[in-house]
């Protein structure tokens, strides 16, 4: 058995695998001994079935005797989003309405973790329906930072950001409207990226020409993360917004050591855009420092998305009356406030509302096409807050400024979600009290594999990511 632990990479555990110096088997084994002992504290992996799991893992070892051509995530452990779809496996969304549904077939994204040869062993944790950066419904209850059991995990891929930064799996799936993979892995420390629209095709979907949501992947590392995203990425004839640029595209290594000639604009609030808590603030502004000793020309500077935040909320409040309307007439106790007055914002728009959003997004694109003609990344923050005590919905207030609905606080990331970029938050510092602070590299359009490149260098000259969490005698590497 070769010499790893739950923190080794998921590209050497992977090698390991196909090199028969660990088992699949033995691989299994060994995270599901640490999800026995640090999952009942953390709540981050639900609908766990060792007994399937086992047995996924033995025939991934059959597969290899045999010689077969195997995927390059093949005898990895696997928990899913909760709510993307896997066939046979029970998927909730979170909510009591669908708490005991179990898919007939895989989603898109499932289908290409599963064929690329990922093992499931289970979900991840979500909030109810997925809606809200703070990961808690009625069903499985809330997950917790694997770095303070008293604060939020974020989400609403929190389940999957804890679970990685606790050691339970070494790869994980989320999905991103207004900062689902962005902001958990700021909270735990750990590396997501939204990937820019049509680069990771969903399918089924009800709105195949929905353009804030995409799924996307996260991890330890910039690497493990380009691995996943090179499954998941690629075209699809069954999403009419997929790219052509095939997922291999993404695949590491990313051969740049410095950021000489990278041009980086450094904000913090976007001019003024939204309130950053004081801390947070530092440890972005930091980051100057350490790009410039890489290499790279800093400025301040950023573009002009005045109206975002009026597109975001309007086709947020659209899709989801759209998709829930009939739900919420029938059940409107199933739904927690927060997520059913944000559901009945959308029945009193207009087609011209609709319209106006999507003509804001049109300028938006261009304002940003020509501010990355001269900066090559953005930095700012993923997060306005460090994570938030785990007994509130939503941050209150940001430096004594009210927060006043559970969006209030995320303009940060869903201001970005607009602009179609792609956006990777990378672990960047801690607060005093020992609390995860990631900041936000935003690249231009489709420009997903150098912005990978400026964030593998930025990764290795912090190794801020590499600092675990001191939870369970597995702790540590």
């Amino acid at each position: 058995m070769a010499d790893l632990d739950v923190y080794t990479s998921a590209r050497e555990m992977a090698a390991a695998v196909r090199g028969k110096e660990i088992s699949a088997r033995e691989l299994m084994e060994l995270h599901l001994a640490r999800i026995a002992e640090v999952n009942p504290a953390v709540n981050a992996v639900v609908s766990l079935d060792e007994d399937r799991a086992l047995a996924g893992a033995a025939e991934a070892d059959r597969a290899l005797a045999r010689g077969e051509t195997v995927g390059p995530l093949h005898g990895l452990p696997h928990a899913f989003k909760d709510t993307h779809e896997v066939a046979g496996w029970r998927t909730t969304y979170g909510s009591p309405l669908r708490e005991t549904h179990v898919p007939k077939r895989d989603e898109l994204i499932v289908e290409r973790i599963r064929r690329a040869g990922a093992v499931p062993i289970g979900k991840t944790n979500v909030p109810e329906w997925a809606a809200g950066s703070h990961t808690f419904n009625p069903i499985f209850g809330t997950t917790l930072n694997p770095y303070d059991l008293t604060r939020s995990a974020g989400g609403s891929s929190g389940g999957a950001a804890a679970a990685l930064a606790a050691g339970m799996v070494p790869l994980a799936d989320g999905s991103d409207m207004g900062g689902s993979l962005r902001n958990p892995a700021s909270f735990c420390n750990v590396v997501g990226l939204r990937p820019g629209r049509g680069r990771v095709p969903a399918w089924p979907s009800t709105n195949g020409w929905e353009l804030t949501s995409t799924g996307g992947p996260m991890a330890r590392s910039v690497e493990d993360l380009g691995l996943l995203l090179s499954v998941v990425a690629g075209p699809s004839r069954r999403a009419p917004l997929s790219l052509e640029t095939p997922g291999a595209a993404f695949a590491p290594p990313y051969a740049a050591t410095d950021l000489r000639g990278v041009r980086v604009a450094l904000s913090v609030d976007l001019g003024g855009s939204f309130a950053v808590d004081h801390q947070v603030a530092q440890i972005v502004t930091a980051q100057a420092a350490v790009l410039e000793a890489a290499g790279a020309v800093v400025e301040e500077a950023h573009p002009v998305l005045h109206n975002a935040d009026s597109a975001f909320r309007t086709l947020r409040a659209w899709l989801f009356w759209h998709r829930f309307r009939s739900l919420v007439r029938k059940r409107p106790e199933a739904f927690k406030e927060s997520l059913r007055e944000n559901i009945l914002l959308g029945e009193g728009l207009s087609g011209a509302d609709v319209s106006r959003a999507y003509q804001q997004l049109t300028s938006i694109h261009d304002r940003v096409r020509v501010f990355f003609e001269s900066h090559d990344v953005l930095v700012m923050p993923v997060s306005q807050v460090p994570p938030f005590s785990a007994e509130e919905e939503f941050p209150n207030a940001i430096n004594g400024e009210p927060q006043e609905t559970y969006l209030d606080w995320m303009r940060s990331a869903y201001l970005v979600t607009v602009t179609g970029c792609p956006a990777l938050s990378v672990p960047a510092g801690f607060t005093a009290e020992g609390w995860p602070v990631g900041v936000q590299l935003v690249g231009p359009p489709r420009g997903e594999r150098r912005l990978l490149e400026i964030a593998h260098v930025f990764e290795q000259a912090t190794r801020v990511g590499e600092r675990r969490p001191a939870l369970g005698a597995g702790a540590g590497r």
